[in-house]
């Protein structure tokens, strides 16, 4: 994939590039090529160079004060070059109740004075390079930790109509599954098999009942990376091996407002 190509700006007078050439610097850290073209630059030069060196997006910074007129401008320069395609966002010191004015004008985000580095290079990087991560489409089962399986089975097989189609143990989570299809999706019964099994210690907190949701998804690997970038904490930061040979993980609860998701890719990297 190529990389990702920024031109880095300073328009009117501002003197000072200190936080320009630490910004441009930081980008290159994340794999981006910057060009930066210096001091007292004019929105014209600034697009001229923007479409010279066929970049993906321009940033600018001002600590001058004078965002309301520049920033504008450099989005007018480029509409008039038939570049309007080339995205521009901007930084400094920039007061809140000037953003909603500079949005309107085309701005595409301001990120404020104590904004990151991490958090410019991961919007440009969604920005120019968006996750093509598919949508969640289904749920593939509802786990249920239950004490036995023997004695709560007759409840869905003859009470639920539903058919058992079969029991499996996952010795890696010490507990043993009983798979229910309902639709196109599942109940899985969940038992432990011993005391180490966090089934077991679920049901010594909370008793019986769901357990967690199951979501069905294609990619598992790149569904972790976009969620770990997106801050939400993982108690399984790589895939491990589930019932049918499924790659799974889970978020935790603390990220997911108090509901415990499992990511599964069943084997074969399809959803059913």
């Amino acid at each position: 994939m190529a990389k990702i190509r920024v031109l880095i700006a300073k328009p009117g007078l501002d003197g000072h590039d200190r936080g320009a050439l630490v910004i441009s610097q930081g980008l290159r850290d994340h794999g981006m090529e910057v060009i930066y073209t210096g001091l007292r630059q004019s929105p014209a030069q600034i697009a001229k160079a923007a479409i010279q060196e066929d970049v993906d997006v321009v940033g600018l910074s001002s600590l001058s004060g004078a965002h309301r007129t520049l920033f504008p401008k450099v989005v007018e320069e480029l509409k008039a070059n038939n570049a309007a395609d080339i995205p521009v966002i901007g930084g400094g010191v920039i007061p809140s109740e000037d953003i909603p004015f500079l949005l309107e004008q085309g701005i595409k985000k301001i990120f404020t004075s104590g904004s990151s580095i991490d958090e410019l290079a991961n919007y440009i990087q969604e920005l120019i390079q968006p996750n093509q991560i598919e949508p969640i489409k289904k749920i593939s089962h509802i786990g249920i930790a239950v004490h036995s399986i023997e004695k709560v089975l007759p409840f869905y097989t003859k009470q639920l109509g539903l058919q058992l189609e079969g029991i499996e143990e996952v010795e890696s989570e010490h507990v043993k599954v009983a798979f229910l299809k309902i639709g196109e999706s599942r109940f899985e019964l969940l038992e432990p098999t011993n005391e180490t099994s966090p089934i077991h210690t679920f049901l010594q907190k909370k008793g019986e009942g769901i357990h967690h949701i199951a979501l069905a998804i294609d990619d598992i690997e790149a569904r972790l990376r976009a969620l770990s970038k997106d801050g939400i904490q993982l108690i399984n930061e790589e895939p491990k091996l589930g019932a049918h040979q499924a790659q799974i993980a889970f978020m935790h609860p603390k990220s997911t407002h108090g509901v415990l998701f499992e990511l599964c890719q069943e084997a074969g990297g399809e959803e059913t």
